[in-house]
Order: structure tokens, then C-alpha cells, then sequence
């Protein structure tokens, strides 16, 4: 039977999307994140020079957080995110391999599924947690009735079309963990700017959670 590593103890579930981040500006707007409080950051490889920016934003990351790759579609992008320091593999689909060699490095898993065919497949390779994707179509009710299927110790994420406008509809349901893309981040955002959305989202994380 895979064992499956368990997703960290975290106070906010929040993960950063930074889809399109430069090197240059990585130290900046995650060590903003991190200061306003997110834990978990993923840099997606269809961003520019992507590995780079997970070596700098994993070495500049106190040992609590997450910081990872998100559209990883192979076992040799887990080899490298591992060589860049990363402990946090996000996919867009349920390759089991790709699963298998993140788990083999230690890291924290989330794919990404639509489906309850997917959900389990996901699971039976030992996926830590779900990123159902795009949320926003599927909404709380629809990832409700397929998580009634899953392993409960499933980390169940809503990601995409999600942002601090509208929590309280999935936090009402039990689902507490979320992936935030353009809502928190988009290409050419100053740290500054960023940090005022990270603050402005934490703030409705923690009103939906009655924190």
C-alpha cells in the first residue's frame, strides 16, 4: 500500500499561484507573501526561467513552508524541482508516475482532478491532497458529492475562479484549503501590490473560517 505524506500543519490552507514570475522578482513577492502569512507558494513551469525562481524562493523560505511547482507534467520536472529545493509538486492532471517520484523525494502532492474517476485514481497513487480544478465550475456542492467517495484525509483544494470574494461558499462546506492565481498575483505586480492583495485576502480567509 503507498504511503501517502501528509500535508503539513498549517494555520491558513493558502496556496500562491505565481504563474509567470521572473527570477528577478521572486525574493521580493514571496518573501511579501510570506511576511503577510502564506505558507505555501507554487511557481508554475510555464513561467519564465521557473526553477531558478523555486531555488531562490525554497533557499529565502523558512523550513515551514511549502514552495514547489505547479504544472508539472513529467517525472524529470520532479527531478528538477527536487534539485531546486521544492517540496511541493502540483499537476494539472493524475499522471501516477509523476506521483510516484514526488512521494519517492519526499514532497507533498496535489493533483489536479475534475472527476471522482480522477479524484481516485489521484488517491490510490497516494496523492497527499486534490486540486479540483477549475472549482469555480465544478463549486462547492459538486467537489462535496464526489469527496464523499475519498479517503477522508485527503487534503481537498478549490482552485480556480476562487479568490477572498467568495470563500464563504466553499468554507461552509468544509473545504478550507484553496490555490489563489490571479486573484492574489498577475505578471508586472509590484511585491507592494501583492501584499496588499495577500493581506486583503487573509483577512477573508479569516472571516469565512470565523477565525
Amino acid at each position: 500500500m503507498t504511503t501517502r505524506i501528509p500535508f503539513p500543519p498549517m494555520k491558513r490552507p493558502l496556496i500562491a499561484i505565481l504563474r509567470g514570475i521572473k527570477p528577478e522578482e521572486t525574493a521580493d513577492i514571496v518573501g511579501a507573501l510570506i511576511e503577510t502569512g502564506f505558507t505555501a507558494i507554487e511557481i508554475p513551469l510555464n513561467s519564465p526561467e521557473p526553477f531558478r525562481s523555486i531555488e531562490i524562493a525554497a533557499k529565502m523560505a523558512p523550513a515551514d513552508c511549502l514552495i514547489g511547482a505547479g504544472t508539472v507534467l513529467t517525472v524529470e520536472d520532479v527531478d528538477r524541482l527536487d534539485g531546486a529545493g521544492g517540496n511541493l509538486l502540483v499537476t494539472p492532471n493524475v499522471e501516477p508516475a509523476v506521483i510516484s517520484r514526488a512521494l519517492d523525494k519526499g514532497m507533498v502532492t496535489m493533483p489536479g482532478v475534475f472527476t471522482a474517476t480522477e479524484a481516485l485514481s489521484a488517491a490510490r497513487a497516494g496523492a497527499t491532497g486534490l486540486k479540483f480544478f477549475p472549482a469555480g465550475v465544478l463549486g462547492a456542492s459538486g467537489i462535496t458529492a464526489i469527496r464523499a467517495v475519498l479517503p477522508p484525509e485527503l487534503v481537498i483544494a478549490a482552485v480556480g475562479g476562487v479568490s477572498d470574494k467568495n470563500f464563504a461558499d466553499y468554507t461552509k462546506a468544509g473545504i478550507l484549503a484553496f490555490g489563489l492565481g490571479t486573484s492574489l498575483y498577475k505578471p508586472g505586480m509590484t511585491a507592494a501590490e501583492v501584499a496588499e492583495r495577500a493581506k486583503a485576502t487573509i483577512y477573508a480567509y479569516d472571516a469565512a473560517i470565523g477565525a
